[in-house]
């Protein structure tokens, strides 16, 4: 039986990026229950560095994980336009920096825009991010600092011993470890359970991305257009395409998530209420999880019930955004040496806050 210092619960965005910060300074197993790490969440996002997105708590950490993201190369300017109309507020995250736009300087930014948008704010500091590229180096330096990562590897029974768990996978294989991290997505509350940890109480929720070709070329660099009102957003794709998202959240089970025709329709309804543009085709549709905390703010840190268990969970659509902080804030606590982002408060995520 392998004995290792850590043993880390799903190698997504959050358990890759984790276990890279502790990798050659600690023991450590990264195991993943599907075939393909990042199946679930990681490989189905349309991730981008928002400043503001999911918050003023959230915020710290997004901020935090520009420099990584900006040095590593991993970023792609795009910019996000707001737009809102008669009656209705553009509001950002204060500091971030933002321009008013009116009416004619919408039209000049969006051909085509439909009358009833009136107004809106321009962000500059809106990239993409190469998530597979991030997420692959992540992985790659787990396994080139000794760690390992191993795939169809599901949690089915764990044991607190003396001297820290004894986990039984799904193949049969056991393994031990000093501390058990629980980074599963929307399997973390089951693999709390299985590990007899007070579940936090998450709650997946669904997706909806949509890939429309349109009747215009020059897309591409459309920067992220975002209604006021949080009913949608799309941006360039392709020369002739977008994503498109009614910025849904479908309360679902942990699954193996899929559009449903009526959200892939609810997305096109709500884009051809804001531009003239026609849509050719359908060309690719897909939904991913999204999973949240009761007060949807990312729990990292100590269980209160149990030592041994370590939470990194409950990062909702913001997860790759803020991953480089969020790993060094979780690889602090765990070394205890003190390195914490400068910025974050380690007591804003504290799981205990639930309890």
């Amino acid at each position: 039986m392998s004995r290792f210092d850590i043993l880390i619960v799903g190698a997504g965005i959050a358990g890759a990026s984790l276990a890279a910060a502790l990798a050659g300074r600690r023991r450590l197993i990264l195991i993943e229950a599907e075939s393909q790490p990042g199946y679930h969440s990681t490989g189905r996002s349309a991730a981008f560095w928002h400043e503001g997105y999911g918050g003023p708590l959230v915020a710290p950490l997004t901020r935090a994980s520009h420099p990584f993201l900006a040095q590593g190369g991993y970023l792609f300017p795009r910019g996000a336009i707001h737009i809102a109309r008669i009656g209705e507020t553009v509001e950002l995250v204060e500091g971030v920096a933002s321009e008013p736009l009116d009416r004619a300087a919408l039209e000049s930014q969006i051909p085509g825009l439909r009358p009833e948008w009136h107004h809106g704010a321009l962000e500059h500091g809106l990239a993409d991010i190469d998530v597979a590229r991030l997420h692959g180096d992540y992985l790659g330096q787990v396994r080139r600092s000794g760690g390992e990562v191993r795939s169809d590897s599901r949690l089915v029974a764990a044991t607190r011993t003396a001297d820290g768990w004894k986990v039984r996978l799904e193949n049969g294989e056991e393994v031990e470890a000093d501390l058990l991290v629980d980074a599963a997505g929307a399997w973390a509350d089951e693999v709390a359970r299985a590990c007899g940890v007070r579940p936090l109480g998450l709650a997946p929720k669904r997706r909806t991305m949509v890939q429309l070709r349109l009747d215009r070329g020059g897309l591409k660099p459309l920067p992220l257009v975002v209604g006021a009102d949080g009913s949608f957003y799309f941006k360039g794709e392709g020369d002739r395409s977008i994503w498109l998202s009614p910025h849904d959240e479908n309360d679902c089970d942990p699954c193996d998530a899929a559009p449903e025709e009526l959200d892939v329709a609810t997305a096109i309804h709500r884009f051809e209420a804001v531009v003239d543009w026609k849509i050719e085709a359908v060309e690719r549709r897909w939904a991913g999880l999204r999973t949240f905390t009761p007060d949807r703010v990312p729990a990292i840190g100590y269980a209160a019930d149990e030592p041994a268990f370590f939470w990194c969970a409950g990062q909702g659509g913001f997860g790759i955004q803020t991953a480089p902080a969020a790993a060094a804030l979780g690889a602090a606590l765990i070394l205890g040496d003190g390195k914490v982002p400068a910025g974050v408060a380690p007591a804003r995520y504290d799981p205990a806050r639930f309890f």
